[in-house]
């Protein structure tokens, strides 16, 4: 069992990724409306164009606020496809199923749907990040 102190740290690592998510939420929605409305973009479009940048942003952000561990002796390349991967899993996948479950199946609004999900999608972001995407080299 992780003591006190790991257990804080813990917590302030995931406050801090909740903050970084909360960014990159407001930077998503400015990037997809701004995409598809000024620049006159298909939605599906606009919003794989925030998609690409916000999970870039989040990875900078995280790495280097988030998940400090032996930064130094991360590969950038291979954590960034680690993200994405990450990201692409609980944005797309995970999502769509919890959707699916919620709105079809339980007769849920899409509105109160999508924010149920952040409940499940934010932890498992988490966790896929931190133990899978930054996890140290042993």
């Amino acid at each position: 069992m992780k003591n006190k102190e790991e257990i804080k740290e813990s917590i302030l690592q995931f406050m801090k990724f909740g903050t970084v998510g909360a960014i990159n939420t407001v930077l998503s929605y400015v990037i997809t409306n701004t995409s598809y409305y000024l620049l006159h973009l298909h939605e599906q479009i606009s919003n794989i164009i925030a998609f690409v940048i916000t999970v870039f942003i989040s990875f900078m952000l995280n790495g280097k606020f988030v998940f400090t561990e032996e930064k130094e002796n991360r590969n950038f390349w291979k954590t960034l496809l680690k993200v994405y991967a990450s990201y692409s899993v609980t944005g797309v996948f995970l999502t769509a199923i919890l959707l699916y479950l919620e709105e079809q199946l339980l007769g849920i609004p899409h509105y109160i749907a999508t924010l149920m999900n952040l409940v499940v999608t934010i932890p498992v972001n988490f966790i896929l990040n931190k133990f899978w995407a930054y996890k140290k080299k042993n």
